[in-house]
């Protein structure tokens, strides 16, 4: 049997999981998604008819500070060496790290001589926009083939995974930074502790971390279940997420809520001697969180119902339109459209096709439901009835792109946090 890490085996043969943040022994079950292949693993033609790994897609939750995580049964070197997501193919998604890094070096004061380095830097997106301010940046990417992208565009990027020992390294070298950047890379950590370490060792006396994850919050309350999946350690809270800068000597100082991602959190982090003062935001943010329940267990056991019933409200969906004989393609490759289709057993006989921007992805099939996966082009050239937003996160950017599927009398459909329809005319 395959064992995670951070797991050990008893005598009756079972796996018990203990907290990767503090240890504590879990038993807690948040949601159990089934068996599922990696959600970035697309498949060649050939590669459909081979045996497909498949891990379990079960999240626990821990008792004592409710971190929400899967167990490792894959490491971050098998998922990230050669690596299917390139972050500047969401237009969306690039603007919102250009108005980030305009809104930051004003609110820190940074210039030439500042040191700004961005951990799981991807193909540049975000620290392109920099350089027209002046400052230099630094890219810490693990995937090689993502980060050559990077560097073809002048951006300085080291292939390595980030941790303290390349903290270490660098500040060795004195390249301690004014200003880290982590967006959506905290959940892919598995060691938390060895990442929030390095944080504070490249971290400058009086200089700021900010990271970006999806809201746990969020995720519960609009049952936003397909954003579990195994490239995704962990779920975070503002709760945890403070027990785990305060292991590390480091102390949240604001909380911005954001649209992106579903709903994500941003963060700014300090030294904890720093004399950086905590904003009132912290402390508002904390507050609804207890009151939404997220430091009592029961909460999150309760998780598990809605998410099977989005499972039957989307497969009744389904299979009523196919019933009737309208057609149905998919728009996006994501890694959460992933896990919504195999864990609700949608292939090819729901979906046609999907499309995507990324030509990463054309001619290949999505893992597990081996979806063909073609250009964008393709939805113009079936004229299908529905268009299924896999990336529903991206809802507005997509549909305003695709609003022209009316001409035909196309329709989309929009599977969470509820599954619907929403007419084309409709679209603003």
């Amino acid at each position: 049997m395959t064992v995670p890490i951070h797991a050990s085996v008893s005598t009756e043969g079972s796996v018990a999981y203990s907290c990767r943040l503090c240890g504590t022994a879990l038993h807690r079950l948040f949601a159990d998604l089934g068996m599922s292949p990696l959600c970035e693993s697309f498949l060649t033609a050939d590669q459909c008819d081979r045996m497909e790994p498949y891990f379990p897609l079960r999240a626990m939750v821990c008792e004592q500070c409710f971190l929400v995580q899967l167990g490792e049964y894959v490491g971050p070197s098998e998922i990230f060496s050669d690596y299917a997501y390139f972050s500047s193919y969401s237009p969306s998604w690039v603007a919102h790290a250009k108005a980030y890094c305009e809104a930051i070096t004003k609110r820190l004061g940074l210039g030439l001589a500042s040191t700004v380095i961005e951990i799981a830097s991807n193909d540049g997106y975000l620290l392109q926009h920099f350089s027209p301010l002046g400052i230099p940046g630094l890219g810490i990417e693990p995937a090689a083939n993502v980060a050559a992208v990077a560097i073809r565009k002048g951006i300085d990027t080291r292939i390595e995974f980030f941790g303290t020992r390349l903290a270490r390294s660098l500040a060795a070298e004195g390249r301690q930074a004014d200003l880290i950047i982590g967006n959506n890379v905290l959940a892919q950590v598995p060691d938390l502790n060895d990442f929030t370490a390095g944080l504070a060792i490249l971290l400058k006396p009086d200089g700021v971390v900010t990271l970006e994850f999806p809201h746990l919050q969020r995720l519960m309350s609009e049952t936003q279940f397909d954003t579990i999946y195994h490239e995704h350690f962990s779920y975070f809270s503002l709760l945890t997420v403070e027990r785990l800068a305060a292991r590390h000597d480091l102390k949240i100082i604001d909380v911005e809520e954001l649209p992106t991602h579903g709903g994500s959190l941003r963060l700014h982090l300090a030294h904890a001697n720093s004399v950086r003062p905590q904003q009132a935001a912290v402390s508002r943010l904390l507050h609804k969180e207890r009151r939404f329940g997220l430091a009592r267990i029961e909460t999150y056991s309760a998780f598990a119902e809605k998410v099977h019933r989005t499972k039957r409200d989307l497969l009744t969906l389904l299979i009523a339109l196919r019933n009737s004989g309208k057609s149905i393609c998919g728009y996006g490759a994501p890694g959460k459209g992933n896990t919504l289709l195999n864990y609700c057993g949608i292939g090819p006989d729901f979906l046609d096709f999907t499309v995507d921007r990324n030509p990463h992805k054309h001619g290949r099939f999505t893992p597990g439901m081996h979806i063909p996966i073609l250009p964008v082009a393709a939805i113009d050239a079936a004229r299908p009835d529905f268009v299924l937003i896999l990336p529903w996160n991206l809802q507005t950017e997509i549909t305003r792109q695709m609003r022209h599927i009316a001409d035909w009398g196309g329709r989309f459909i929009v599977p969470i946090p509820t599954p619907r329809i929403v007419q084309p005319k409709d679209i603003r």
